[in-house]
This record gives C-alpha cells, structure tokens and sequence, in this order.
C-alpha cells in the first residue's frame, strides 16, 4: 500500500474517533463511527487473501448493522422526545437498543460471534488496531449514557466474562485466543462501568497496554498458532522470556499490573451489594488463565525439535523497531505499585 494511502486512512481512523469523542449530537456520533468503520476497510483488505476479503466483509456487515441499530434508535428518541442530545437520551427503548448497537460494535457476549472470525483472518497489526483504538468510540458513547439500566450491563459483563473464558480455552489460533481475552475484558469493563465510570476507563487503558505488548511479541516472533510459539525462544530468548509475565498479567496475577483492575472492580462490585456477580466474575477469570498458561507454556518451557542444517534463527537480525514493545511491556509488568495513587485520584 501506498505510504499516502496509509497515511490518510490513519488519519480518517484518528479523525473518525476524535469526531465521536466530540460530539454531543447523536447524528455527528453516528458520522464519526461510520468514518472510523470505512477508514479500517481497506486496511483489513490490503493483503488480498481471501481470510482477509471474508473477514472485511464480515466486520463490514456487523458495523454497519450496528449503525443502523443506533440511527434507528437516536431517531426514535428525537421523535418521541425531541432531543437529539447523547446524554439526555431516556427512552428506554432507544437507551436499550443503543447499548446493543455499541456492544453489537466492540464484540461484547452474546453479539460476539464475528469478532474471532474477523481477527482470524487479519494480519496482527491491523488486528491490534481492531482490538484497541476500535474500541475507544464506542466507549466513550456508552459512557455518555446515563440512564442504562444497570441489569442490562450486568448481564452483558458476565456473560461476555464466561464466553471470553469458555470460548477460549479449546482454541490453537493465537489471534481467536486474543480474540476471546478481548471479550473476556470488555466484560469487566461493562460490568463497573454504571457503578464507576472511571474504573472502567482505568481497565480500558491497561488493556490497551497488555495487549498490544503481546499483538507486538507476536508479530516480532511471526506467530499465529500456540505451535508456532515454541520456536520463539531460539528466536528471541529475551521476549520469549518476559512474554509470559505479560500473559500472566492480562490473566490477573499479582504482582502485575494486570491484577490492579481487577481488584479494583471486585472490590466496587463487593460494595454495591453484589458479591454473587464479584465471585462469577472472579472464578471466569480463571477460565481465561489456563489458556494465557498454555500460551505461556510453549514459549518459555518448550523448544521445538529443529533437524533442519539452516541458518540458525538466533543469529539473523531483525529489522523490525521494538522500542514500542519495551514501552508497552514494561507498562504491563509495573503498574501495580502505584495503585494507592490511582485510588486516591478515582472521585469516590
């Protein structure tokens, strides 16, 4: 692809978002997603295989079902209501169906079923654009509304935290395993995000982080299944050996600064009175940790068999930048310790 081409639709993408982070009408919300879907497409496509073609197609269908879901209902709320305004909007009908739209959007259970179909057949840098920056406009719609009926968020929280759990753990693909992590953490967001608004954000923004350290170890490795992974450590002994604390801590272990949301989150849920929704929520996390373990297991504690007399892999060097990784590697390891000043910054 040209450098031009790329650089215009990047800035389409930024331009659709910041449009959507903007905008308090509900018409010039719907302009930003549509922009931010069509910037994408191309990108999705670029490689011309026909995994990518099917998954464009399919991502195609689903954003635009979303966005017609959300014109649908911003439109009855203007007509029964007259108020165009994102955050007055109050008909329940229109409240309910664009909460569905936006999680119909960002693969949120049980409207999750294109997102591991999709990610299967991108390349994993247009994956991990799909899995982060994609997610931020519908985010920020979702937190404008303000009369959500909280049973709704509960219910798509915990099932989008046993279906990313579940769906997970038969899988070799390392883009559908990411897929379902993905699902998996929006469900934790959903779940605080009517009780703690900023918590949810807080969990966003480390997901962000964590996964796009393990997207970008991945594509320095040119892994795409959990077999491929055990020749990584002749590749790169040094990121095959942190890799897996990365993985540990989008599972939630302490001391990591994955385990910082998540306690957070159980600990506000445990407050609310729900200490049954608190224990789904943390026993599904354990779902999502024996398959980070598998990922971990291969990387670090196998080798795979090599006869082949080549050229050895550990001594070719690599063109490709980490100084990205390290960064966000780095974030995803030491977050933990500064958690009593993140606490004391959340209004309470």
């Amino acid at each position: 692809m040209s450098p031009f081409i790329l650089a215009a639709l990047l800035f389409s993408l930024c331009l659709g978002t910041t449009l959507t982070f903007a905008s308090s009408h509900w018409l010039l919300a719907w302009m930003g997603l549509e922009l931010n879907t069509m910037a994408i497409l191309p990108l999705m496509a670029q490689s011309h295989h026909p995994r990518a073609i099917e998954a464009t197609t399919k991502y195609f269908l689903t954003q635009a079902t979303a966005a017609a879901m959300i014109l649908f209902a911003s439109t009855t709320n203007a007509w029964v209501l007259g108020e165009w305004n994102i955050q007055l909007t109050s008909h329940p009908l229109a409240t309910t169906m664009v909460v569905l739209a936006l999680s119909l959007k960002i693969g949120l259970a049980p409207m999750h079923f294109w997102l591991p179909e999709v990610l299967q057949g991108l390349d994993l840098t247009t994956g991990l654009i799909l899995s982060t920056w994609q997610k931020l406009a519908p985010f920020a719609l979702i937190l404008q509304l303000s009369t959500i009926n909280p049973k709704l968020l509960v219910f798509l929280g915990l099932t989008s935290t046993l279906v990313g759990g579940w769906g997970g753990l038969n899988q070799t693909q390392t883009r559908k395993i990411l897929a379902y992590s993905s699902i998996a953490h929006l469900g934790w967001m959903i779940l605080i995000l009517k009780f703690t608004p900023h918590l949810t954000l807080l969990a966003l923004l480390l997901y962000i982080i964590m996964t796009s350290s393990v997207f970008l170890t991945l594509k320095l490795n040119n892994s795409m299944t959990i077999n491929a992974l055990a020749t990584s450590w002749t590749k790169a002994p040094a990121i095959s050996t942190i890799a897996p604390l990365t993985l540990l801590s989008l599972g939630g272990l302490p001391p990591l600064s994955g385990f910082m949301p998540k306690w957070l989150i159980l600990q506000e849920l445990t407050k609310q009175q729900l200490p049954l929704t608190a224990t789904i929520a943390a026993m599904s996390a354990l779902l999502s940790l024996f398959f980070y373990l598998r990922i971990s297991y291969s990387m670090a504690l196998t080798m795979s068999p090599n006869t082949v007399s080549a050229s050895t892999p550990w001594r070719l060097n690599n063109p490709q930048s980490t100084l990205l990784l390290s960064t966000a590697t780095a974030l995803a390891l030491l977050l933990l310790p500064i958690t009593p000043t993140i606490i004391s910054t959340l209004p309470m």
